[in-house]
């Protein structure tokens, strides 16, 4: 035991040198901290008093706390695309530019490897919800007080909001790793996630919550999972923030059902990755 924790630490740290002499990294977290801004900016305006009177219509009715969650929620609503394309570079990379042999010889035990870089993708992905977080909130609460509303940042809700968003980001890491561990190959891995995240999901979940059964099988989607594990979410929220979009009456995953969700969805890739392509000789 104690060899195979020396093992696994010696390639941790392997896996971060790894990672930090790159550059991708940081260029993610800087297209991360810029979208969520802008976003969250965006919302902040419009959930506000002045965005609602400026657009022609009534103030939405909302809860100040919830107007911020949803604004500092942005993270998850349409960030978790970078810290899934970082898990699903960290296992491709390797195969792209033939890097694996040298890993995999320097480390024979494939199984140490995989664990590694899962370490590395679950304390990169909350770096990535601490990115996130700098651009919701940094921008977000700013733009919320400029505007004659509460930021409530010393709300319970928001503070739990803020600690599970880190938990979100770092499983959603960890669903890219097993994602690229299984396809291997960087170009599909992408599609894959740009296509998944942008497109298909968003569409399943407004699809689904139009009839209960359909909603009832939706909420364990990965989007939707996510929005219960963070407590808030644009999709989850539209029927509240418009009453004219159909959603089906249903109850929504609690904050650790959707924690769970998320954390089966990565062990079921990292496990199928370990089965089938881990197994595969490496050129």
């Amino acid at each position: 035991m104690t060899a195979l924790a020396t093992d696994l630490a010696r390639q941790t740290a392997s896996e971060f040198a790894k990672v930090l002499s790159l550059r991708s990294w940081w260029l993610l977290g800087l297209v991360l901290v810029v979208y969520i801004a802008v976003t969250a900016g965006g919302l902040a305006f419009f959930l506000s008093d002045v965005g609602a009177q400026l657009g022609g219509a009534g103030a939405p009715a909302l809860d100040p706390v919830v107007s911020a969650t949803l604004v500092y929620s942005s993270v998850t609503a349409v960030g978790l695309v970078i810290p899934l394309l970082f898990g699903a570079l960290l296992a491709t990379t390797e195969y792209r530019h033939r890097t694996l042999t040298p890993t995999v010889l320097a480390q024979p035990r494939r199984g140490v490897v995989l664990a590694a870089k899962a370490v590395v993708a679950l304390v990169m992905g909350a770096l990535y919800g601490v990115i996130g977080l700098i651009g919701s909130v940094g921008v977000g609460a700013p733009v919320l007080e400029a505007l004659g509303e509460s930021s409530a940042l010393d709300e319970p809700e928001v503070i739990g909001l803020v600690l599970r968003t880190l938990l979100a980001t770092a499983l959603w890491s960890l669903l890219g790793l097993g994602l690229g561990a299984l396809l291997t190959s960087q170009i599909a891995a992408i599609v894959v996630v740009l296509a998944f995240t942008q497109f298909v999901e968003p569409i399943l979940r407004i699809l689904a919550g139009a009839w209960e059964t359909t909603a009832a099988i939706g909420r364990f989607l990965p989007g939707a999972a996510t929005d219960a594990l963070v407590g808030a979410g644009i999709l989850s929220s539209l029927g509240s923030i418009d009453p004219t979009v159909p959603q089906a009456a249903t109850d929504a995953l609690l904050w650790w059902q959707g924690g769970l969700v998320l954390a089966g969805l990565a062990a079921v890739l990292l496990v199928a990755a370990a089965a089938t392509t881990l197994r595969r000789d490496v050129e």
